[in-house]
């Protein structure tokens, strides 16, 4: 099957943002609430810039949805701009370091930085939000569940004892807990050292990055491939991650870490469940998750667990140096509103990638032009897995 195929259009100062997703199944009773709710959630997070203050993302179904059923033609979703004024706005005469302008501009063979940033710019990511939040429902109707949270920030850790007491917390619990934290985090104590270090840097004109996590439980084993490295679920949502502007890095499971240890403390080893009390019914199971949830480039069927690092905004109040397109001459990088770090926000981000990358896998695997196809198809294989 060909699985689930999404696009993006639009400009962070154009009119809209657009966004199509073909091959999601007929059938299927959407949530615009829930779309609308990790878009608001995108845009919080202590240390947003001024923008959050303008738009008011709201998301317009134009095609794909009758009675509020899914028709199994191509989704197109619309977010519209309140700052509309790309017409207005002026041609910076200077390339931002840590941004796509310059190079964009030697590819283009144009002194516009403009021409470059306005599609580059993250803004894009509100509609991969919104794309993403479609493809979580499908995901948590075949009982996977994703949560996202930051871990580090500016320096900063997230205690590693507050994490795991969260997630053995009723989902209800962990998703209050990180709706009352300013970051995003499951950690009380590192929230207050997280604003301390935003503020501070706010105060001297910089930005933070940080790292944020990701974890999927109840997911099928065996989504993903081995026999092709682009069918492999390590590959795929590494690239779905770091498409995201300003993500550096990826780990699964304990990754760099790994590489630190001998071969007897890196793997997770196999055990029997003969009461077949496995990942999804199995004789098998694990007692660690060292790998993250993924092996060979398939789900295992234990939580998938990743990590991504973003680097700090690269606009900066205090300008980082540049030179002037015409002269030559060092000057200081053209400044606009910027946020002092977006940390919580990409993690937003990230779940919406991570749930497009499942969904796709998912589809891939049992295809069905309506659900009720794809249902039986899930279901026939949830009953071989009991067999195996």
């Amino acid at each position: 099957m060909s699985g689930l195929r999404w696009t993006t259009a639009g400009e962070s100062h154009g009119s809209a943002l657009v966004g199509i997703l073909e091959g999601f199944p007929s059938g299927f009773a959407l949530d615009l609430a829930l779309i609308q709710g990790e878009l608001a959630r995108r845009q919080g997070g202590h240390g947003r810039g001024g923008r959050m203050k303008i738009e008011e993302d709201a998301c317009e179904v134009l095609s794909g949805l009758r009675a509020g059923l899914t028709l199994g033609s191509p989704l197109a979703l619309v977010v519209r701009n309140k700052d509309a004024t790309i017409e207005r706005l002026p041609v910076p005469t200077n390339a931002r370091p840590g941004h796509a302008d310059l190079a964009g501009c030697l590819q283009h063979e144009v002194r516009d930085p403009r021409l470059v940033l306005e599609r580059a710019s993250a803004r894009e990511t509100a509609m991969r939000t919104a794309l993403g939040s479609v493809a979580r429902q499908l995901l948590e109707h075949c009982g996977a569940r994703i949560f996202a949270h930051v871990v580090e920030l500016g320096g900063e850790r997230a205690a590693h004892a507050a994490i795991e007491a969260a997630f053995a917390d009723p989902e209800a619990t962990r998703r209050a807990l990180r709706s009352a934290s300013p970051v995003y985090s499951l950690d009380p104590a590192f929230d207050a050292r997280a604003v301390a270090a935003i503020d501070a840097a706010k105060a001297a004109g910089d930005t933070l990055g940080g790292v944020y996590e990701v974890r999927v439980h109840g997911l099928l084993p065996g989504l993903g491939g081995y026999m092709q490295g682009e069918q492999r679920l390590t590959a795929r949502l590494a690239a779905a991650c770091l498409s995201i502007p300003a993500m550096k890095g990826i780990e699964f499971g304990d990754g760099f870490d790994l590489a630190r240890r001998p071969g007897s403390m890196a793997h997770d080893a196999i055990e029997a469940r003969p009461a077949g009390d496995g990942p999804m019914g199995t004789r098998y199971g694990r007692s660690t998750n060292r790998s993250g949830g993924l092996e060979g480039g398939m789900t295992t069927g234990e939580p998938l667990v990743l990590r991504v690092a973003m680097k700090p905004i690269a606009t900066l109040r205090q300008a980082l140096p540049s030179v002037d397109f015409a002269t030559l001459e060092a000057v200081p990088a053209t400044w606009q509103r910027s946020d002092t770090t977006s940390v919580p926000a990409a993690s937003v981000v990230g779940e919406a990638v991570v749930a497009l990358e499942l969904a796709n896998a998912l589809l891939e695997r049992f295809g069905g032009a309506s659900m009720a196809a794809f249902e039986r198809a899930v279901a026939g294989y949830r009953e071989s897995l009991r067999a195996v």
